[in-house]
């Protein structure tokens, strides 16, 4: 599942300091491509994990099912596009031809700008993080084949993704002091439920095998 946007690995981006962050990515090319190729990965795996869930899961209401997979795709689209910007940005550095049309500080700058645009796309990318995680608990709750605590936890975790994003746009200082705590439910569901998945699977849905069955006038149910 997606990992926080406010990480800085491979180290490339210091707000503020296009110098800085010009020189953390000549100094790493090779790292941030890595991120690249693994973000990419991530946002693939995410979409067949979406669609995974959503046959594992659509007979609980097909319209929450469905919604879980859109809100997967565009998140993952969001997060495909911003590595663009990040791999712009590692040409920029290493490609002397851009100092030599923009100068060192305007090549310096543009690294910057792309680096920003990628790291507040993942934010954005990060509202989808949350909404979709809250069909998925539903799901999860109403399906009998998950702990109903899990389907509530994924839930809470969805929440706190969308209040992350909110406090770090609209008061940045506040949203950095308090996103080690946001990011602890996430963590702690989405861990929960792949660990739940891979080692003990679903749990069958409740079934009544019994059918109805009339016979002279009356209703009785067939052993």
């Amino acid at each position: 599942m997606p990992a926080s946007p406010t990480g800085s690995w491979p180290p490339r981006y210091a707000a503020g300091d296009a110098a800085t962050t010009a020189r953390n990515v000549l100094a790493n090319p090779g790292l941030v491509r890595l991120g690249v190729v693994a973000d990419l990965f991530q946002a693939s795996e995410w979409i067949f994990l979406g669609m995974a869930l959503y046959l594992l899961l659509q007979h609980v209401n097909g319209n929450a099912a469905r919604a879980m997979v859109v809100l997967v795709a565009v998140g993952a689209a969001i997060v495909c596009l911003n590595d663009v910007f990040e791999y712009v940005a590692v040409r920029v550095a290493t490609d002397a031809s851009y100092a030599a049309a923009f100068g060192a500080a305007g090549s310096n700058a543009l690294v910057l700008v792309l680096l920003e645009l990628q790291h507040y796309g993942f934010l954005i990318a990060q509202i989808f993080f949350g909404l979709w995680l809250m069909p998925l608990g539903y799901l999860a709750y109403r399906s009998g084949m998950f702990p109903r605590a899990l389907g509530v936890a994924l839930v809470v975790a969805g929440l706190c993704y969308l209040a992350d994003m909110l406090v770090l746009f609209l008061v940045p200082d506040f949203g950095k002091q308090v996103n080690a705590f946001l990011v602890i439910p996430p963590t702690i569901a989405e861990t929960w439920m792949a660990l739940y998945l891979l080692v003990k699977g679903v749990r069958l849905s409740p079934r009544d095998d019994r059918a109805p069955t009339v016979a002279t006038g009356q209703v009785s149910v067939a052993p």
